[in-house]
């Protein structure tokens, strides 16, 4: 080996042995940066570029990469003993939410800390999955039909806690997110399908509790042409926009429904349709 191949070997070493110590995933990681890097510019460019929005961006991204170290450094072990807590954090804070909650734009998901605003049901997001796997991992897999109804109650419980603010989107997200550690821990694709026509059977029940906003959702999901200039309107321009990118998009600061702000909420919920652009 010559001494350029020794010292690119040790370098190699050196780049592993970091990401050892620091107990990160080398390629996750550079995928992670170049996704937010990437963000960056098409949240400059979905915000009329507005250097701003893009700086306060790069502050939250740096508070999130501290946490994601932070985190990195406490072990499996860790993680498992606290896990109950911060689910049974979860579900307090949920239950304050119903009681002491501020509400805005008709929905009480909010507890105001004075500094700030927190929303319980994002910690929810991890806490579910988190407490679903810490129950199952002392138990035979898959799991027997009693550990996989209060694995189900694991669930139930905080996706109908947030049901209630009302917040349907995120209650899904978090059963999904607890369905999938199921999912993984083998339980048979006979109970999968037969979940799955229990679902689909008891649908029109579970649109009959439905509100009417989260009914017109779904209707207008399904067809916003029916109301192209109403409740459609947002749907229908980011069809646009992702429709007149193209496979390539027109460039950077080109796109015509965003740049001309017939893009509703570019920078945020429908910044994929601006990028797509």
């Amino acid at each position: 080996m010559s001494l350029f191949e020794a010292r690119a070997e040790a370098l190699r070493t050196n780049r592993r042995t970091l990401a050892e110590t620091l107990h990160l995933d080398a390629p996750l990681l550079i995928c992670l940066l170049a996704l937010s890097v990437v963000s960056l510019f098409v949240l400059y460019s979905a915000s009329g570029q507005n250097i701003d929005i893009v700086w306060r961006q790069v502050v939250r991204l740096g508070v999130a990469f501290t946490i994601m170290l932070a985190l990195a450094q406490v072990t499996p072990a860790t993680l498992k003993r606290w896990t109950p807590w911060f689910f049974g954090l979860g579900i307090g804070l949920l239950l304050a939410v119903l009681f002491f909650g501020e509400t805005g734009k008709g929905a009480q998901r909010w507890l105001d800390l004075g500094l700030f605003r927190f929303q319980p049901s994002e910690m929810m997001k991890l806490a579910v999955p988190m407490m679903v796997a810490w129950y199952l991992s002392d138990h035979p897999l898959p799991p027997t039909s009693k550990r996989l109804l209060i694995a189900c109650l694991i669930i139930v419980i905080p996706t109908l806690l947030i049901a209630k603010q009302p917040d349907l989107g995120t209650a899904l997200l978090i059963a999904g997110a607890g369905i999938f550690v199921l999912l993984f821990a083998g339980i048979s694709w006979r109970l999968i399908f037969a979940s799955a026509a229990v679902l689909a059977a008891s649908a029109p029940i579970l649109w009959h509790f439905m509100r009417d906003y989260q009914r017109q959702r779904v209707l207008t999901f399904l067809n916003p042409e029916q109301s192209p200039l109403g409740a459609g309107y947002h749907i229908i321009q980011s069809k646009i926009a992702i429709g007149s990118g193209g496979l390539y998009g027109k460039g950077w600061l080109n796109g015509t429904q965003s740049q001309l702000n017939f893009l509703p909420e570019r920078s945020t919920d429908f910044i994929f349709a601006a990028y797509a652009e």
